[in-house]
């Protein structure tokens, strides 16, 4: 007899589909028992439903096809959230099957018991239940269609009985992305063109809206000589083979990334959503080009919204441009940053050879040169982002993934297994912190149990040390933050992964090359110096103020050797 879950399946198979993120449960025996009949799709059991979410979204951002994770009811979907709201916030088209409690029992305060539509609408396109078999057809076609189409997360929830009912119709039409091309209407582009054409510091900001528009995007800024800063989520596909770049701009980006806005007539944004206003201007033209037309607008004040696909919009203005162009703004720009990156290549360097704890910047370097051309690359929030912002080298065949728009912690391990499960023979290296790993520790045995090559690299600092740079800018004394954390590498050789350990500066390549040789999981955990600074490009005179005032504090509390420390790590910056 076959039954819906048997369709189910086989949709998603036609879909492309090859694997289903989740942990069992009795309301999901209906599916799971069908996906052992079937033989093909994998099930990739993990140890908590949230890393299935973050894996799920980490495979549909680099395979940019559907990708599925599930939850059995109540508690065992509820842990999906935090997953699916980083994969909706990073436009990953994600199905999330949610099982529901016996229908007859909803709205009774049963065992169990939660209402998934509600728990998930702010999270998804898409959330609904299927509350009879003959509703089962329309729902999944939505929610496989609302996936694909509006590039997120949707939810389909159902009662554990109805995937075991028996189902002889036809299967819902499996579906797959499309390429899209979106042109805004001549007019508009007329008047944009005409603006860029009269400017004589232009400048660009490039996002992930970037992807596939790499020849574009440096052809249109060599056409009007601008330089190109570029949000995080833009790194993987602006930084490489660029002569126009000048890094990050933000939090964690560079002065060179910060001036080129700063001192630009107008300004171009290209496929970016970026978030943080204090780094916009406020004072010139600002055209913005976005698939999503919701988007343009809400960071800054734009004069030319532009709704179209950034490969397809630019030659279209290139096309409209006139005069000649100099390029003296974005040379000089150009020029300061690689003073800076420069700069902060010299901080990379190794130092002493017993010097301990180590540098980040000197570890990430090291993971940077002995990875691969095609590795794939995850990293915690917090400091692992700083650091392999600033030092990973992208070159058009490595991926950079990481919770960058959500901003949760754990993130890292958790879609190295879903870039791992979808290219198990590609290099995949996790930059996770020490907290961060530690919060969903028991998905490395995960790694194990899927025979995931996974490298992951620990900066073990035994604090949250993003948290308490930004308590020190604040004026307040670090508290909280500390960690009491075992022997990393002791744990991953009990969970019969490869582990190694490295606290001088001479252990760190031999470390880290043996570690990514290794044929398997492996885990390297780094020490690394808990006071080492990130400055922003912008400091502003209240993070002047702050830092001022946390050292005073610390030095009247009796924690004065914390600031000895801190000097110490950072005299080479300060």
């Amino acid at each position: 007899m076959a039954t819906i879950a048997d369709s189910i399946i086989r949709t998603l198979k036609a879909s492309g589909v090859r694997r289903l993120y989740g942990v069992p449960g009795d309301s999901l025996n209906g599916l799971t028992d069908a996906l052992r009949r079937d033989g093909d799709l994998q099930w990739a059991h993990v140890r908590n439903e949230e890393v299935g979410a973050f894996a799920a979204g980490a495979e549909a951002q680099l395979t940019d096809e559907l990708a599925v994770c599930v939850g059995s009811c109540g508690p065992g979907n509820v842990h999906l959230i935090n997953g699916l709201y980083d994969a909706g916030r990073s436009h990953a088209p994600v199905l999330a099957i949610a099982a529901q409690i016996p229908r007859e029992e909803i709205g009774s305060g049963y065992f169990q018991e939660t209402h998934p539509t509600q728990i998930f609408n702010e999270c998804s396109v898409y959330a609904e239940l299927v509350s009879c078999a003959d509703q089962f057809p329309v729902v999944f076609q939505q929610a496989l269609q609302a996936a694909i189409s509006r590039r997120g997360v949707a939810v389909m929830v159902v009662p554990g009985e109805i995937f075991m009912e028996e189902w002889s119709a036809a299967d819902v039409l499996p579906v797959h992305t499309r390429e899209t091309v979106v042109l805004p209407p001549v007019e508009d582009l007329d008047a944009a063109a005409e603006v860029i054409s009269g400017s004589a510091r232009p400048a660009i900001l490039a996002g992930a809206g970037c992807a596939g528009a790499h020849d574009e995007l440096i052809g249109f800024a060599d056409a009007i000589k601008a330089p190109i800063v570029h949000s995080l989520r833009g790194k993987e596909w602006v930084e490489w083979d660029n002569p126009y770049d000048v890094g990050l701009t933000g939090l964690i980006g560079y002065d060179s990334g910060y001036r080129a806005m700063e001192h630009c007539d107008v300004l171009i944004m290209a496929g970016t959503d970026f978030p943080y206003r204090p780094f916009l201007p406020d004072d010139v033209p600002v055209i913005q080009i976005d698939v999503r037309g919701e988007r343009i607008g809400r960071r800054v004040k734009v004069s030319h919204p532009l709704v179209g696909t950034v490969r397809d919009t630019l030659p279209q203005l290139q096309t409209r441009l006139k005069g000649k162009r100099d390029g003296g703004f974005a040379d000089t720009i150009v020029k300061h940053h690689r003073k800076r990156r420069a700069r902060l290549d010299e901080l990379a360097e190794p130092g002493k050879p017993k010097e301990t704890p180590l540098h980040p910047q000197f570890v990430t370097d090291a993971i940077n040169r002995h990875a691969s051309d095609d590795a794939v690359f995850t990293c915690d929030v917090g400091t692992p982002t700083v650091w392999a912002a600033r030092y990973l080298r992208m070159n058009g065949k490595r991926r950079l993934l990481g919770s960058f728009s959500h901003g949760s912690m754990a993130n890292a391990l958790a879609q190295a297994i879903g870039a791992s499960a979808a290219y198990p023979k590609r290099q995949v290296v996790a930059l996770a912190g020490d907290g961060g790993l530690a919060m969903l520790l028991g998905d490395l045995i995960t790694l194990k149990q899927l025979n995931l090559p996974v490298k992951v690299m620990v900066y073990n600092n035994s604090a949250l040390s993003f948290v308490e740079l930004e308590m020190k800018q604040a004026g307040l004394i670090n508290f909280g933050t500390g960690l009491d954390n075992p022997d990393f590498a002791a744990i991953a050789d009990a969970m019969g992964i490869r582990g190694f350990r490295a606290e001088r500066t001479q252990d760190v390549e031999d470390c880290v090359r043996d570690a990514l040789e290794h044929d398997g999981p492996a885990l390297v955990d780094l020490r690394v110096a808990r006071q080492e600074l990130s400055l922003p490009p912008k400091i502003t005179l209240a993070q002047v103020k702050g830092f001022t005032l946390y050292a005073t504090r610390t030095v009247l509390s009796g924690r004065g050797s914390e600031i000895v420390e801190l000097a110490r790590t950072n005299l080479s910056q300060l």
